[in-house]
Order: C-alpha cells, then structure tokens, then sequence
C-alpha cells in the first residue's frame, strides 16, 4: 500500500490490544481492591491515581509498588498478592467499563474482519472473565493473561506466540497499549507500537518507550488501517 507520496505503508492484518488503561478503565476497581487488601493486612493505602503507575508490571509489580519501603519478604508480598486477588474477585466488575468510543472502534473492527487478540499481564484467569464480560458483543481471536510458565511483558514471548498461533507476521501488528511496558514490547516483538492517551500514562513516557504513533481517541486506530 502507498501513502500517496510514494512511501510505502504497512498493511495491517492483526491488532494486539493491551486490557487494563486501554479497552478498559479498571482503575477503579483496582485501586479500591487493593487498598482493602492493604487495609485488611494492616497498611497504608494508596490514592487512586497512585495506581495509574502502579498497575502495567504485572501482579508482583503492583504488589510491591503497593507495599511500604523495606516490606519487600517473601511472607509479606504473597500475603499481600493473596489479598489482592480475593478482594478484586468480589469487585473486578464494580466500576470498570470499556472506554468511550472502545466498542464503536472494535464493532468497525469486526465489521472489516480485521484480526484482534487481547494480551494483558492481568492473570490469565480474569483477563478471559473481565474480556468475555464486558466486551462480549466482540470477537477476539485468542484472549490471553499472565501465566506462570511464561514472562509477563515487557518480555515479547506471549506477544510472538500470539502472532505464531494467528500465522501473521509480528510486523503486520498493531500493538496498542498504554504505558511504557506495552511499547517496550511492541518493540520486542517487532510489532507497530500505538500508544493510547486516553489510558493510564502519559504521551511523554509512551514517546520515551518508542511509541510509533500516539493516538487521542480509539477511533483514530482506524486510521491506521486505511
């Protein structure tokens, strides 16, 4: 495909989502999920905005972003981690919603049978709960979370397995996250890193990680394919 100008632009045949800041605002329950966590183990909590910087690591990065300085033992952060994942079992659905434009943006989508896959460092287990209700007018073709076997992102594994699996070439994705460890990944990956501003981060930190376009609103993904 040309540009017009005699440059050649990629065309796209897959689109590889990040979940939490990017299809969905979870802060929210996030946030309230784990400050009850804290509280029940007898911590500080946290203001919900903090947790704009704790989430994109993955469950043991938010545990010890959470946790005060020096409570880093092994005792504390799998009680913690523990916590967590009991509390946000009760609440992962209370207040997290697709964002505005989300679900016109993935119905253009699947009206132009466009490849999508959600690949989050959520546990596998609820990246698949939180997708299969909350977005369940779209298809995606694989909906995959952290698991024990594989590094989370930024390390590019399930992001190439992905593509493998799809039999797409990792340069022929879109990959569209919010924070500087979906860029770094992306890159990793060798897929086209988008970064989305209307998730958790800013467009400074997504320019500093190599995003290759920074988009405003979901819709503007569209331009990219045209």
């Amino acid at each position: 495909m040309s540009d017009g100008g005699g440059l050649t632009k990629i065309e796209f045949q897959a689109i590889l989502f990040d979940l939490d800041g990017t299809l969905l605002d979870t802060l929210a329950d996030v946030a309230n999920a784990t400050n009850a966590a804290l509280t029940r183990l007898g911590f500080p909590t946290h203001r919900r905005d903090a947790y704009r910087y704790f989430l994109g690591g993955g469950m043991d990065c938010l545990v010890r972003r959470a946790l005060p300085e020096g409570c880093n033992d092994s005792e504390t952060l799998n009680k913690c981690h523990e916590a967590i994942i009991d509390e946000y079992s009760n609440r992962w659905a209370q207040n997290t919603r697709p964002y505005p434009g989300i679900a016109e943006l993935l119905a253009e989508l699947d009206k132009r049978g466009v490849v999508k896959a959600v690949l989050s460092n959520k546990p596998d287990d609820f990246t698949k709960r939180t997708v299969e209700k909350l977005l369940p007018d779209f298809h995606f073709e694989i909906i995959r979370g952290a698991r024990p076997e594989v590094p989370v992102k930024p390390d590019p594994t399930s992001a190439i397995q992905i593509a493998a699996e799809l039999d797409i070439p990792p340069g022929r994705f879109i990959y569209l996250g919010d924070t500087d460890t979906d860029m770094q990944t992306a890159h990793a990956a060798q897929m086209f890193a988008a970064g989305a501003l209307w998730g958790f981060r800013t467009a400074a930190e997504l320019s500093a990680n190599g995003a290759q376009v920074l988009l405003k609103r979901p819709q503007e993904v569209l331009n990219l394919l045209d």
